[in-house]
């Protein structure tokens, strides 16, 4: 009996060690990554804010607060004109010195995406939770001695936005789930696919912003965006810029 008794409290204990074992090796998936990148970026300090930068000689501001966003871009004419441009949740309008004008149909979506554009890769991660994301991790990556979450964002066409084809990964760090890395394929305007390295991450009033060295794959190079973080590591692809907002100011709402 008392030996029974014994083996019984061996096994469970192999059992309970190898329960926890299991438990500490599970990794996240891709919503919790998505999630704690967020938060260690900023957080719910998104969701209360105005934020305003400058970025190749025009200058944008985002207002978020109590689930309504406002973006705008003033693009300087001369020094007594200018053009705005304001996306909310509920549609655009364009104003040129102050007096509101029609804007085409077939143009309004794309000055809207235009803006969206330069605010979606200024907020990241933030944006990230959207309702028409989806998002997915497809493995680990070693950069630089790294082993990064990989993981690849595509866009639901309801509520997409024009570009809803568009697709990414992003390479987050282990341990500080900072984005390290992006990559995005685009299919407008011809298409392509670019890789973008952060550079340049400081912290303003509690959310943190990344400048980005922005890379393209060389001519005639056969990449696709799996595989253009292994053409980043043997040096095959080309520096085109540099993505660099500047005059970043951050204010926070108290709720």
């Amino acid at each position: 009996m008392t030996y029974s008794v014994t083996l019984n409290r061996l096994l469970l204990t192999i059992a309970s060690i190898l329960l926890l074992v299991s438990c500490s090796k599970k990794e996240f998936g891709a919503q919790e990554i998505i999630d704690t990148a967020i938060e260690n970026s900023g957080g719910q300090l998104y969701q209360n804010s105005e934020i305003t930068f400058d970025f190749r000689d025009r200058s944008y501001r985002i207002k978020r607060e109590g689930g309504l966003f406002e973006m705008s871009r003033y693009t300087y004419i001369s020094q007594d004109s200018t053009i705005e441009d304001y996306v909310y949740n509920y549609g655009y309008k364009r104003f040129i010195n102050d007096s509101m004008v029609s804007v085409p149909d077939s143009m309004a979506p794309k000055y809207k995406a235009s803006v969206n554009s330069v605010i979606y890769f200024a907020s990241l991660p933030y944006g990230l939770n959207d309702l028409a994301v989806e998002k997915k991790l497809i493995g680990r990556k070693e950069i630089k001695g790294i082993s990064y979450f990989k993981i690849k964002v595509t866009f639901k066409e309801q509520g997409g936005g024009e570009d809803y084809k568009d697709q990414f990964i992003y390479w987050i760090h282990p341990k500080t789930y900072a984005i390290d890395y992006l990559a995005y394929e685009y299919f407008t305007d011809g298409g392509g696919m670019r890789f973008r390295q952060a550079f340049n991450r400081r912290e303003i009033n509690g959310i943190s912003f990344n400048d980005y060295i922005n890379f393209k794959p060389k001519v005639d190079s056969k990449v696709n965006l799996q595989n253009i973080d292994d053409q980043f590591i043997a040096s095959n692809l080309d520096e085109l810029s540099r993505i660099q907002t500047e005059n970043v100011v951050v204010s926070i709402f108290e709720k």
